[in-house]
């Protein structure tokens, strides 16, 4: 009998009755803490609002843990699982192993509680425990939607070319958290120093942008189209121009943002979240213009010099035109929450 490839297994939507609404809004939010929405949220906010030394490092996990994860799916190419008999709620193009939302989740949410406990009165039981709600509410997320499995069957193990019906199960969301833990228990003597070079180090602009544009250009090749180049680019990008932000903010030495982290005392509370909600709303408007223009504008000049239709998306999932304008828009999203935002919160008196 001739075993179907994974590739030309198809999916058939499922139609599904939600039965418990309180379980399918908190999952379907904990997903979207996977999500670009939280990234060009979160992270500027904690660079806006909290503090700087803690954003850096947050900026620098997410990269190198987000590109291991999106290297190693397109390497691995183990698929999600099937619907049926799985019911999706998402649908996603690319393969599953590991999850990426599992390792942004864990390595945001501990390396926010490890960089900020020497900075913060409170328990450090309590930040972990904090950090374990979080990162376990988006890796359950992950499960309920459908997007990764538990296990595969015997069946599935063969197809993806087990010789042997060995009981095995392949973990990917439990994988992807292992696999960020391991990562920072690995940069974590180096953050400082690292943070130290990307502050100080006449060469940080231009490695900040050579280096991911030159893993960009070189992320492995597949048969098939998948996001995860773009998604790869798009982080990358983000975390270059932020950190070419971060040097230049360093080297001029303004704005003058304070460098700890708020405090409920002084000024009083009302007033301070009225400061915070104004920077953040400021701060996202600015991201989102960005976004906007330079994508369109991008897309428009790569179009024309490689003589495609702006609309055709095939032209534009090519690497010369994919890479750039990627890279092109969310490096201009990562400069402007580090380097322009601030400098109008600076202007408007909101420090």
């Amino acid at each position: 009998m001739q075993i179907p490839t994974m590739e030309k297994m198809q999916d058939c939507a499922q139609k599904y009755v939600v039965k418990n609404y309180f379980y399918y809004y908190l999952f379907k939010f904990s997903s979207a803490l996977g999500e670009e929405i939280f990234y060009i949220t979160f992270l500027p906010f904690t660079y806006w609002n909290i503090n700087h030394d803690v954003s850096r490092r947050l900026i620098m996990m997410w990269c190198i843990v987000m590109y291991i994860g999106q290297v190693t799916k397109d390497i691995l190419k183990w698929p999600r699982p099937h619907s049926p008999p799985v019911v999706k709620l998402e649908m996603r193009a690319e393969y599953g192993m590991p999850s990426t939302h599992a390792m942004a989740a864990t390595s945001i949410s501990f390396t926010f509680c490890i960089a900020t406990i020497n900075q913060n009165k409170y328990s450090l039981v309590l930040g972990l425990m904090a950090a374990f709600v979080f990162s376990t509410l988006v890796c359950l997320s992950r499960l309920y939607t459908g997007m990764h499995t538990v296990l595969f069957t015997l069946t599935e193990l063969w197809i993806l070319g087990s010789k042997t019906a060995v009981p095995s199960c392949i973990l990917d969301v439990i994988g992807g958290t292992l696999i960020s833990a391991a990562l920072i228990v690995l940069t974590y003597p180096a953050w400082d120093i690292i943070d130290h070079l990307m502050l100080t180090s006449p060469f940080c602009p231009i490695l900040s942008i050579v280096v991911p544009l030159l893993l960009c250009y070189n992320y492995p090749k597949l048969e098939d189209y998948s996001p995860t180049r773009a998604d790869t680019t798009t982080v990358l990008g983000a975390g270059a121009g932020a950190t070419v932000g971060f040097w230049l903010n360093n080297l001029c030495a303004a704005p003058n943002y304070p460098n700890q982290s708020l405090h409920l005392s002084l000024p009083p509370i009302s007033e301070m979240m009225m400061v915070v909600l104004a920077k953040f709303l400021v701060g996202i408007f600015i991201l989102l213009v960005t976004r906007y223009f330079i994508k369109g504008m991008a897309l428009r000049v790569l179009c024309s010099r490689y003589q495609v239709s702006l609309n055709d998306l095939e032209a534009r999932r090519r690497l010369e035109i994919e890479v750039p304008y990627k890279f092109i828009t969310y490096s201009s999203v990562g400069f402007s929450a580090t380097a322009l935002v601030p400098l109008v919160h600076e202007l408007l008196g909101l420090i």
